[in-house]
This record gives C-alpha cells, structure tokens and sequence, in this order.
C-alpha cells in the first residue's frame, strides 16, 4: 500500500503535526507512505515539496484575481502539476489535509482524484465553508454562505464571495472520488450537515505516541524547569498564544480573578509564540518556555503541571490536550467543538462555559484544591489515552479505510 498525503507542512502547525504523526504510524504498519506538502521542516526523503515560489503568471493572478475578489487560492497554477510527480504516480491512494494555508489550489481536487481514490481528514472547517477555518456562531455553510460576519477571520478576505467560494467548493466535490474523516465528533456532526454529506463520512481520532507522551516524575521536571517546591503550576500551551480563538484573554481576565491566596501559591508556565505578551497581562509569576519542538520537552512541561488550562474559542480536537491527556495531565476548557471528547467534566477535567472568564476561574480553584480529584483524573487521563488514542489505533483504522477503498476502485 502506497499513500500520499497532502497537507500544508510535515511539521509546522496543528495539522500538520497531526498529519506527520498518521504518517509515521503507517510507517510502523508497514505501509509506503508520503508526504507532499508546502512547507517542509524536515529532512526525510519520505517529504517532497510543492514549488515554494509563484510564477510571474500565478503572482498576476493573486494580485488582479484572488487577493481583490477575495476567493483565496485560485491562483496557485502549479497545483495541476501534482500528476507529473513520482511520488503521485506510484500512490495507491490519496490522504488529503489541510488544503489552505496559501499552498494548494483547491479546484484541482476533481482531478487529483479522478483515478485515484482520496480520503479529506478534516482538520477543521473550512472544506465546506465559503473561506473560514471556524465559522463560531454562523451556520451559513448549510446553505451557501454570503454577506459573510467574519470577513477577518482566517483565511481573511478583501471582498465577500464567500457564496461563490462554497458553489466552486461544491462543483468540485461534485466531480470529485472523496471519503472523508473526521477527528472528532463534533466535526462529524458538522460534516453531515456540510455540501460533504455526498461523500461517505468517517469518524476516527488523532493518535497520539503513548510512549513518547507519558506521565514522568512531577518534581523531577519541575526541578528541571527551575520551578520552586511547593508552588501550583497551571499551564497554557498552543502555537501563537496571542491568537484571539485560543483564548489568551480568556485565561489573563480568570488567572487576575483568582483569590489573592491561591494567586500567590501558584505560578503559569506557558509555551508557545508570544509568550511574552501572556505573561504581562496574567498578573502571577510566569515561566515562558518558548515554541517547544520536541515531544520530550512538552512531556516534561506537561508533568509539570498540575493542570493544562486551555480557554479555546473554537476548536477540532486540540492536539495540545491530546497531549496532556496522554501525560495524564488534568485539564480545563471551554465547551466548543470537538474539546469534549477529550475534557471530560469530574473524570479528565472541567469544561466552563464559552466566553466564561469567571467560570473558567471556577474551575481552576475548584481542581486546585481538590487534590484527591486531580490524582484520580491523572489516572482516568492516562487510561483513556491508551484505550482511545494509541497511534497504532489510529493507523490501523486509516489502514482498513485505505484497503477497503483502493479494492473498490
């Protein structure tokens, strides 16, 4: 079995480190698998690269036809050009990502997959969507979309044809051979409901290494992160901590309403871009580890904590708490999205309500002080890290779908 995936990077980003982790687990099935994808950060002879640089033809285009007409991505001509790679030739089957990003043109799914089948792992929603990766409160991607509230959500847009944008989406789903995966439940549901309901649809979790991402020693990584014993450590993590959907401000305006004893006794250690900008506005003691890479430097900071906060906004299923969830870390979010197949309130963790400051500070002080409650989440976490999200079980899963595909082709 041969499979290409295509995605915006093999290691920057959320879906791309999803993506990356699907890989290496075929990889350990025995499976050939590939990467194609705009950006690489890796060495591996497995990664090939779309062209990095546009063409004068495809530069003319973005400024006279894309970027003033607002319809990202139409002009990335080279896109066509993917049929002529070895690496598409010899696939069996096709694993598309994270389409957006500035890297692929989406009108060449049809032809992509006009002899060979794909399967779109959904990452968010921008697939059946008139331009945004999250679309919060509006459900008009049910019916065409248009007159677009969010016009500065990512992928921003100059111009609203957002209507425009889902009938293209929608002609070329109609010419095109997809089966499409979903990580969580919740972008399932959205999917059914989506102009992707033509296609068959699969729900099946990230899988995460439970050998890498493990519970180790608590005082052991907090004396290696220089954290004095005795304090209560809270965590926030993701890639740019200063983007408005992981909720930031969410986790500054709860840490500030924390009573002045708890405040004192506790500290954040965060990770991510930007941390700097967090750390001035929480108002506590704040370890900034910067933009972590390797899985053994989260674990430690995971161990370290007591509970990783995460006030998201909107969410898939967020690889940071499928992260802590393995460390056996309890956790704190929102309810939004796919966050409650991981958060699970009194056995993982507590889920506040969306743009609840002072629910989220609730339930911070009320897992802080519950010290039995967090031990026995620590376990809970651990356990359903291994019975729900081993890596294994996620390749075997894409590996049956893949199988089941190609022999009906």
């Amino acid at each position: 079995m041969n499979v290409l995936h295509i995605n915006q990077s093999d290691l920057s980003g959320g879906a791309a480190i999803a993506g990356y982790r699907l890989h290496q687990g075929l990889l350990a099935q025995g499976v050939d698998s590939h990467l194609l994808v705009g950006n690489a950060q890796s060495n591996s002879d497995r990664v090939t690269t779309t062209p990095a640089k546009k063409t004068y033809i495809e530069r003319q285009l973005y400024l006279r036809l894309t970027k003033p007409l607002g319809l990202n991505y139409l002009h990335f001509l080279n896109t066509f050009n993917i049929p002529k790679k070895s690496v598409y030739k010899n696939a069996d089957i096709l694993n598309f990502h994270n389409l957006h990003t500035g890297y692929f043109n989406y009108l060449a799914v049809s032809s992509l997959t006009k002899d060979k089948p794909a399967v779109f792992t959904l990452h968010d929603m921008w697939s059946f969507t008139g331009h945004c990766t999250y679309s919060y409160d509006c459900d008009r991607w049910k019916t065409g979309c248009g007159k677009c509230p969010y016009p500065d959500v990512y992928p921003q847009i100059e111009k609203d044809n957002t209507r425009l944008e889902w009938r293209l989406k929608n002609w070329i789903y109609s010419q095109s051979n997809l089966t499409v995966a979903t990580p969580s439940r919740w972008l399932y549901e959205q999917a059914k409901q989506s102009i992707l309901n033509r296609f068959p649809i699969h729900h099946i979790p990230y899988g995460i290494d439970t050998q890498a991402y493990q519970p180790l020693d608590p005082e052991q990584c907090r004396a290696h992160l220089g954290i004095p014993r005795g304090k209560k450590v809270l965590m926030f993590g993701a890639d740019s901590l200063t983007e408005r959907r992981k909720g930031g401000d969410l986790l500054a305006q709860a840490l500030q309403n924390l009573p002045s004893g708890l405040k004192a006794e506790t500290m954040l250690l965060i990770f991510g871009n930007s941390g700097a900008a967090i750390a001035q506005t929480v108002g506590m003691t704040t370890i900034d580890l910067g933009y972590l890479t390797s899985d053994e430097s989260k674990t430690i900071a995971y161990s370290a904590a007591d509970l990783f906060v995460f006030p998201t906004r909107a969410d898939n299923l967020p690889l940071t708490l499928q992260e802590s969830i393995a460390c056996g870390t309890p956790m704190i979010s929102c309810k939004i999205g796919g966050v409650p197949d991981l958060v699970r309130p009194g056995i993982t963790g507590y889920l506040a309500k969306p743009e609840n400051a002072q629910d989220l500070c609730d339930g911070i002080v009320y897992l802080l002080e519950e010290q039995n409650l967090r031990e026995q989440m620590r376990h809970n976490c651990r356990a359903i890290a291994l019975s729900e999200y081993p890596l294994e079980l996620q390749a075997k899963r894409y590996l049956e779908l893949y199988n089941q595909l190609v022999k009906n082709t």
